[in-house]
């Protein structure tokens, strides 16, 4: 099996380089970065997303957001002018679930199948292999890919359609975005009473508020380490799909509203490339208190 890489940022990078470690024969583009790196790993190289799609028969994206991957595989150029019957592209992107049934169709058209397939856990678990992937579409191409995806992801579902791949992960984001929230909220009112915030991690995140959330951001926080894993701008873009997503549907989401202006403040102050855990820092600026060791 020939696979296509195209989008090698901070989280497609570490899951091309897991594809090549595991045997698969790849060839990558990027029409924004650099994959010098890729290459030398001993991928191949192509010279636009429609040359991705020719020469090979799985085509994997992983883009910013809708308009990205509409380009990459709709546009000019794009991988639709290269498909062929019979070949499967995988968008491992976030995007609206809308855009994920509209690329699904134009596929469709051409004869080739199509899996929404967005991932969590950001980039650390990107390098060591171990992301959350939920897949949307049907049972046979799903069945055909799930190898190449376990050599990325340590959990891999097939959800239901296309489109509900993206869905679950709208519903993943909302959870991770509350979780810091409230992490943040609890963490900065102990320290503001004066506990050691420390020990308050030590002693709650054995009980019921534990979380994998907070097991990877609280440590962040107490050391003053936003050094993206997932930027806060990714973020805002993945709730505000939530949220047109959840108006379209006449879904209230009175939580996810709230923690997205949080985020956008987070924005104003210069802190869009910093890592979400940063949502500690809009509640800090409020206490005037920092939560660290």
């Amino acid at each position: 099996m020939t696979i296509g890489f195209i989008g090698l940022g901070i989280m497609g990078r570490p899951m091309a380089k897991n594809l090549i470690k595991a045997g698969y024969k790849l060839a990558v583009y990027d029409k924004y970065a650099k994959f010098d790196d890729i290459v030398a790993l001993g991928a191949a190289t192509a010279s636009s997303n429609k040359e991705v799609a020719a020469q090979n028969e799985v085509i994997i994206t992983m883009l910013p957001n809708s308009p990205h991957v509409k380009e990459a595989i709709l546009g000019s150029d794009g991988v639709i002018e290269g498909i062929s019957a019979g070949k499967i592209v995988v968008d491992m992107s976030s995007i609206a679930p809308a855009a994920s049934r509209e690329v699904g169709e134009a596929l469709k058209a051409r004869g080739a199948a199509f899996l929404d397939a967005p991932v969590s856990g950001g980039e650390p678990k990107a390098i060591d292999g171990t992301l959350a992937i939920m897949v949307g579409g049907d049972q046979k191409s799903f069945d055909t890919l799930k190898p190449v995806l376990e050599k990325m992801g340590s959990s891999v579902t097939l959800v239901g359609d296309i489109g509900s791949g993206n869905v679950t992960k709208l519903a993943n984001q909302i959870v991770v975005a509350l979780n810091i929230a409230a992490v943040s909220e609890a963490f900065v009112l102990a320290a503001k009473a004066g506990v050691d915030p420390v020990k308050v991690f030590d002693a709650i995140k054995g009980g019921l508020a534990g979380s994998t959330v907070m097991n990877a951001k609280v440590p962040m926080i107490l050391d003053g380490n936003f050094k993206p894993g997932f930027r806060t701008e990714l973020h805002v873009k993945d709730l505000q799909n939530a949220l047109d997503t959840a108006h379209a549907l006449n879904v209230p989401v009175p939580l996810t509203a709230a923690v997205m202006e949080t985020l956008q403040a987070l924005t104003v102050d210069g802190l869009a490339a910093s890592d979400h855990s940063a949502i500690v820092r809009y509640y800090e600026k409020l206490a005037k208190i920092e939560v660290r060791r």
